[in-house]
């Protein structure tokens, strides 16, 4: 029984893991979103409303990032959106890893240390996943035909 709990325990962090690599990219329109939802909800938007409005601020957070990313051809631009989205994950892969640290590291400077470390690749992450694997697309004229002869 030791071992099959050791086994589960093992897999259980690593799926965790994989879903804080995984989610990452998503960090700031969750951020948005819960921004957005208080706001509305301390405005009397009532609880179904703040919802709603969250939902919505968080998905046209997502879907412009994405869309201002693939059309843009300006690699400064590219980079300024990927980091606007890379940061938010580094705080939270930060507060995560510092967070899970606290169950086997004991001094607190190497709990800081691997909570930055953490911040660090989990920002890296989001970063390359909206930089690497977003292919833009290519403005061209529709509709201009080669001449045939």
């Amino acid at each position: 029984m030791l071992a099959l709990g050791l086994v589960l325990n093992t897999l259980g962090i690593g799926l965790f893991c994989w879903a804080i690599f995984a989610l990452a990219v998503y960090a700031l329109p969750f951020f948005v979103a819960l921004s957005i939802g208080m706001t509305a909800f301390q405005g009397g938007a009532g609880l179904i409303g703040a919802l709603l409005i969250a939902t919505a601020g968080g998905a046209l957070t997502l879907v412009l990032g994405q869309v201002a990313f693939a059309a843009t051809r300006s690699f400064a631009l590219r980079l300024a959106i990927a980091t606007a989205f890379a940061a938010p994950a580094a705080v939270a892969g930060y507060h995560v890893v510092f967070a899970l640290s606290h169950i086997g590291v004991p001094s607190l400077a190497w709990r800081e240390v691997f909570a930055c470390f953490g911040a660090v690749c989990i920002g890296v992450a989001s970063w390359t996943r909206l930089m690497v694997l977003a292919k833009p697309r290519p403005f061209e004229p529709g509709g201009v035909l080669e001449n045939a002869s």
